[in-house]
């Protein structure tokens, strides 16, 4: 076999290997679903979600749908979301998997604590944004509501709303895995991270001010955890660059 024909058949191995780690991802996804729309059901898993919004509305007042399916397809939607978020360590697992064939033995000791940590942080991202964001969000914004308006928000422009903070909190949250792994890449220092811990500071900001609503609660809500995370990231990426050191390296 010439050395062509062998690397287009290893090419052609890991793409293989990449659609079994896919469809095993989805497997974990669409079992998640299920068992969701079986308990607690679509209905009453928006319901959850929408009842920090609920919660800030004047007594008796309801959210509307303005599109004809939109009472379906909204409780689906949000639904698919939450299987997606329960299924992240089944998610990362595969992703890890699918990388681990090109590490070396002591590179592979990362691969289990960042699916545990990855997974964890997302989900304590989005835990973080509904139960203590939401609530002080949308009860800032309904006090700059005139008494003339009805504060009645569509489903629809809710969960586009929600989605997007969710998946804002729950990126923004993965710093601490970032950090650890640019340091033990060598891709950048300990000691140059916190050279530049000022303009980690400003970008946190402005990326807060980018993502969230113009409100000073959301932008510091997600501002403050962002550079404490960055900071949780250089005291444990030098604990996680001596775990997977290589052998030569120790010596």
């Amino acid at each position: 076999m010439t050395e062509e024909a062998a690397g287009e058949e290893t090419f052609i191995s890991h793409l293989v290997e990449l659609r079994d780690r896919l469809v095993k991802a989805s497997i974990g996804i669409a079992i998640a679903c299920a068992a969701l729309f079986i308990w607690p059901g679509p209905a009453q898993v928006y319901d959850l979600l929408a009842a920090p919004m609920i919660a800030s509305l004047p007594p008796g007042a309801k959210m509307i749908a303005t599109g004809v399916v939109s009472p379906f397809l909204v409780p689906m939607k949000v639904t698919l979301l939450l299987a997606f978020i329960l299924s992240l360590p089944w998610v990362f697992y595969q992703l890890w998997a699918f990388v681990a064939p090109g590490l070396y033995a002591h590179e592979k000791r990362l691969v289990l604590p960042l699916v545990i940590s990855s997974s964890l942080l997302f989900i304590g991202g989005v835990a973080f944004c509904y139960f203590f964001v939401f609530g002080r969000v949308f009860h800032f914004i309904g006090e700059f509501a005139p008494a003339s308006i009805a504060v009645t928000p569509d489903i629809e422009n809710y969960l586009d709303f929600v989605m997007s903070m969710c998946l804002a909190f729950g990126a923004t949250f993965e710093v601490p895995v970032v950090v650890v792994i640019l340091v033990r890449m060598g891709i950048v220092s300990i000691e140059k991270l916190r050279e530049v811990r000022s303009y980690v500071i400003v970008g946190a900001f402005v990326i807060a001010a980018i993502v969230t609503p113009p409100d000073v609660v959301s932008q510091l809500a997600l501002a403050i955890p962002m550079c404490l995370l960055y900071e949780l990231g250089l005291i444990v990426a030098p604990m996680f660059a001596r775990m997977t050191r290589a052998p030569e390296e120790t010596a």
